[in-house]
């Protein structure tokens, strides 16, 4: 169990050792880590689409999701507001940027994972061969994608001391943590699975391009696909729940944000909740996207 946690973490720590000065090479590497969550996400998506039987699963896999979706917004939701009650999170509303969020550019993001596993499932399901070696493909490219996470980190300027002693970016990466792990035992007798695999399912804090392929890896494209579209449907809600309960609740909407709040959903919560609220945005996403690795390879390795 261990080991495996390690092996996926390995990448990440490697990435943060490296101090890389030359700004032609930081741009190559952000470049480099969006093709790779672009190509994770279409052999994603050619797993999926080779899967045998795919069109009488897909009324199975909705109804999965479905039920994740809810749960954890349920879940989430509450661990937030009850932390947000024991430690209030003001946000200093003159700070707000007075510049409108660009709502179709951020929809357009979201949509851009779904549209990269919807050609993959294509390509898999009409023109390529079962091809053994697409699932090997893909856990190279997310080690590779974690190297260069890490080399991103450590040439942002964040560090291991200042992210972890945030104590409000802390509290709501634990609450997030813990209650989704809280929903992914409930919900296990529903989704059919051992608890300690619909824990899994449940960790992926949003981090779509990890959760898939992770979960895929271990339990097959069909829950892989599952993970994935759960996350992504997270991160939709997230754009639209930020605006509307930041100002009185920013706990509860930098959370629902998940691992994206460092990067993706981090431009509206600027927008909406000021500065005040972005050390802490990227405090909570950078916690969520150490935990979800670990906790994911942990629990799947419990039933090897």
């Amino acid at each position: 169990m261990l080991t495996s946690a390690l092996l996926i973490l390995a990448p990440l720590f490697l990435g943060f050792a490296f101090l890389v000065r030359h700004r032609h090479a930081l741009t190559l590497i952000h470049r480099g880590v969006d093709a790779l969550v672009y190509a994770i996400l279409a052999l994603l998506g050619v797993s999926l689409g080779q899967l045998e039987g795919l069109a009488q699963q897909l009324g199975q896999m909705a109804g999965q999701v479905v039920m994740l979706v809810i749960a954890l917004l349920i879940a989430n939701g509450l661990a937030l507001l009850l932390w947000h009650r024991w430690q209030p999170m003001a946000t200093a509303a003159s700070e707000v940027a007075a510049s409108a969020v660009s709502w179709r550019r951020l929809l357009l993001g979201a949509a851009k994972p779904l549209l990269a596993v919807l050609l993959g499932v294509l390509l898999g399901y009409q023109w390529l061969p079962a091809l053994p070696w697409v699932d090997d493909l893909a856990t190279a490219a997310l080690m590779l994608l974690l190297l260069l996470i890490g080399m991103q980190l450590r040439n942002a300027g964040l560090s291991l001391r200042r992210l972890l002693m945030n104590r409000q970016g802390l509290g709501i990466a634990l609450a997030v943590a813990g209650s989704s792990l809280l929903a992914g035992l409930l919900l296990a007798p529903w989704l059919g699975l051992a608890w300690h695999q619909a824990m899994a399912v449940s960790a992926g804090f949003g981090w779509y391009s990890l959760s898939g392929i992770v979960i895929g890896d271990a339990l097959g494209p069909a829950w892989g696909g599952v993970a994935f579209i759960n996350d992504v449907i997270r991160e939709v809600i997230a754009l639209a729940l930020i605006p509307l309960v930041i100002s009185q609740r920013p706990a509860v909407a930098i959370g629902y944000g998940g691992a994206t709040a460092m990067d993706f959903t981090l431009p509206i919560i600027r927008s909406s909740g000021g500065l005040a609220c972005v050390p802490v945005a990227i405090a909570s996403g950078f916690l969520l996207s150490f935990l979800s690795p670990v906790v994911m390879a942990l629990l799947l390795g419990l039933g090897a």
